[in-house]
């Protein structure tokens, strides 16, 4: 006898109930008038439970089709709670509305994969729907997953949070590696890896989903002032979203504010507002909140960082390849010399750009700057062999903020090496000098 994939005579009889409703689904009876029975069942089961007992029930013959359509219920129920879990205060185009929004489009897919793999034993063309849904996945870590890491990550590391943060992006690296060895076992069309893979692929997503909304959220709902929020929202749109696009109704006229501007205090009544998971965490250690300070005396503000002169020109004389900075007066005004291929020293600075061109080329360097300057051209590229060295040359009109132009910046490098580069070489993977 088959032993049942989820154990409990609670479970057992939530089963049961779940393969009746659906048997009147099959005689013909309208998901409407079932919806309210549906709704009261799942709500009795926790969601990691559910692609269990579907996968139990496809394996006792009910069909995929009629379990798609307690997907959509259940769907409907997670976005019922999640209303209830945000409270009038999150409106929508809120980031932290956008998150749970997202959170809704993953379960549904968790589910709608779990399905397809069920029904790769009935038919070997079921493949192609699996398939599709599969080739989307990846958009979760790219832009869900990303934004946490990147937006969300910082503002709890300043107020001395690390473990959480850094469990949660293990588990999105566990997450992207399984959609990415499902994405494997589709091109080597391996139908029992494939059901396999989609499967582990399925609770990865749903596990995520649950943690997320359970833990980070509401932790992230406690602590973060509404400058914290209007920071991040100013931020995300760059990092897309999963099959989501936030409203414009959420407006705030709080001054942002980014992680490196908190003092990362959390007190105790906000400690004691928190999630039973997070509380745990902190009670067994003390919280060392970051104070690392960001602007120090005699910083140049930047547009995206603060830096000190010294520390402008050690980076401009880092970077590979050589820069030339051309002003609106068409004249050297600065150039960096770490490897590069055409020399420049100082008496250069001043100088008529076209007199550093040799006089047979001069026609296409005032081309090019006039149609920088007229906006005509947003960059021209050559590239030549100079010796056994393969040199790659760019021009790109710099710009004010009002569009204005400012000069052209002229960036060369050798990419010899760069053009022979095959396969990959990660982080991790870097060998220790």
């Amino acid at each position: 006898m088959r032993k049942p994939l989820v154990e409990g005579n609670k479970m057992v009889s939530n089963r049961e109930k779940l393969k009746e409703l659906l048997r009147k689904l099959h005689d013909g009876e309208e998901v409407e008038k079932l919806r309210n029975e549906f709704k009261d069942l799942l709500k009795s089961i926790p969601p990691l439970e559910i692609p269990l007992i579907e996968q139990e029930l496809m394996e006792e013959g009910i069909s995929a089709e009629e379990i798609a359509k307690m997907c959509d219920i259940h769907v409907e129920l997670f976005r019922e709670s999640l209303a209830e879990t945000m409270g009038d205060d999150i409106p929508e185009g809120h980031p932290l509305h956008t998150l749970y929004m997202e959170n809704d489009m993953i379960t549904k897919d968790a589910e709608i994969l779990n399905l397809h793999a069920g029904n790769l034993k009935e038919n070997a063309e079921n493949l192609k729907p699996l398939k599709e849904l599969a080739e989307q996945l990846p958009m979760i870590g790219v832009t869900h997953y990303t934004r946490e890491e990147m937006l969300l990550f910082p503002y709890l590391e300043r107020r001395g949070i690390t473990a959480v943060p850094s469990t949660l992006w293990r588990k999105h690296d566990e997450c992207r590696a399984k959609i990415k060895l499902l994405l494997l076992s589709i091109n080597q069309k391996d139908m029992q890896k494939i059901e396999e893979k989609a499967r582990e692929a399925s609770k990865a997503m749903m596990d995520m989903v649950f943690r997320e909304n359970n833990i980070l959220y509401p932790t992230l709902k406690e602590l973060l002032s509404e400058g914290e929020w209007v920071a991040i929202r100013q931020q995300e749109d760059e990092m897309g979203y999963y099959k989501v696009k936030p409203s414009d109704e959420w407006k705030s006229k709080a001054t942002p504010l980014h992680p490196y501007e908190l003092k990362g205090e959390i007190t105790s009544e906000q400690i004691s507002n928190l999630p039973e998971e997070i509380k745990t965490i902190l009670a067994k250690k003390t919280l060392q909140p970051d104070s690392y300070t960001m602007v120090r005396e005699g910083d140049i503000p930047l547009d995206t960082g603060f830096l000190s002169p010294e520390e402008i020109n050690a980076i401009f004389k880092t970077i590979p390849g050589g820069i030339t900075f051309i002003d609106s007066s068409n004249r050297v005004r600065f150039f960096s010399g770490f490897g590069r291929m055409f020399k420049r020293t100082p008496s250069v600075l001043g100088r008529p750009v076209q007199f550093c061109h040799p006089p047979k080329s001069v026609h296409m360097v005032n081309k090019i700057l006039r149609e920088f300057r007229e906006g005509k051209r947003n960059a021209a590229e050559f590239w030549i062999q100079v010796g056994k060295k393969f040199v790659y040359i760019r021009y790109f009109p710099v710009r004010g903020k009002n569009g204005e132009y400012l000069g052209t910046l002229e960036i060369e490098q050798d990419i010899t090496k760069i053009k022979n580069l095959e396969g990959e070489k990660r982080l991790l993977e870097t060998e220790e000098k």
